[in-house]
């Protein structure tokens, strides 16, 4: 029911998720689950992904699935324009569902904002024909910026409704009915396709070879490492107990994608130094591990140490 690093290629068959042909839907930010068990049970040929940032939602939200047997529901814990990027091929999305975002109000935030030209871009090219994003909010100011992100694209027909019952049953639009909010909703229908929107690229996990005592560390001051497309924090260093071996804590921020890892050093079978990621928390190998990696390798060298092969 959770999905990992192991389950997922770029793009990944849905067939290969759930073991089945049918209706592919994803649902962002389902909070407790409880539109989503629902929409699972009216819709049993549906294979529906739920997508959420927050581990305690996405705890409770499985919960709730194994209580209530529901079993055509998928769980990615990751943010949404990434799976969408990534996960979902080309044209093979039937509908996706965004219920009570974020609205991130303050205008310095809006570029967190889901629902902006370029995800509605991106996501014209995983919807099939006639495919649509359902969108229901309390938000007015939220719901007018997406409208008109939307319409800038000329991608979509889009048609004000009000809000499906069903939506209204979410712990969110109980909230707000409760104070008399209205509540704001939304049919964005595919009618044309944007530019291709390829996924990004999965290369194998990256790794070092070094020779060299490995250092005290008496000290280690944090690194930031900047490239194109993101930032690798090393946080911190530290030798393990009873090892000849340093773990570096690192944080790999590439925009839509977090990841925390550990990164190695330790001796390798040829009398060498092997720098590369451990296996722990199951990393996605993408561009940003790789820099980490890189940027380890470099602070290790610059520490007096010899880089014999580097296969990132």
């Amino acid at each position: 029911m959770l999905l990992t690093s192991a389950d997922l290629c770029f793009p990944t068959p849905p067939e290969q998720l759930f073991g089945r042909k049918g209706p592919l839907v994803v649902e962002v930010g389902f909070g407790d689950g409880r539109f989503t068990a629902g929409l699972a049970r009216r819709h049993p040929d549906w294979n529906i992904i739920g997508v959420e940032v927050s581990a305690a939602s996405v705890k409770r939200a499985r919960s709730r699935f194994l209580r209530e047997g529901i079993t055509n529901v998928r769980i990615y814990k990751g943010n949404g324009s990434f799976l969408v990027r990534n996960i979902v091929p080309a044209g093979r999305l039937h509908r996706v569902y965004v219920n009570f975002p974020d609205p991130w109000p303050r205008k310095k935030h809006h570029a967190n904002r889901l629902l902006r030209r370029p995800f509605f871009a991106l996501l014209s090219t995983r919807l099939e024909p006639d495919g649509a994003l359902w969108l229901t909010t309390d938000h007015e100011a939220y719901f007018r910026f997406a409208l008109e992100e939307a319409r800038s694209t000329g991608l979509y027909r889009i048609e004000q409704k009000p809000p499906p019952p069903p939506t209204l049953q979410t712990k969110y639009a109980q909230k707000w009915l409760a104070q008399d909010k209205p509540i704001y909703h939304a049919v964005f229908t595919r009618l044309a396709e944007a530019a291709p929107h390829p996924p990004d690229r999965l290369v194998p996990m990256h790794h070092a070879r070094l020779s060299g005592p490995l250092p005290a560390l008496d000290a280690f001051t944090k690194l930031v490492h900047r490239f194109d497309g993101g930032t690798a924090v090393v946080l911190e260093a530290f030798r393990r107990v009873g090892r000849d071996e340093v773990v570096f804590v690192t944080q790999v921020d590439e925009g839509d994608l977090i990841q925390d890892l550990l990164i190695e050093a330790r001796p390798d079978a040829d009398g060498g130094l092997f720098v590369g990621v451990k296996r722990f928390g199951d990393p996605l190998p993408t561009r940003g591990v790789r820099e980490a990696v890189h940027c380890v390798t470099e602070w290790l060298a610059a520490q007096g140490l010899t880089v014999v092969d580097r296969r990132y």
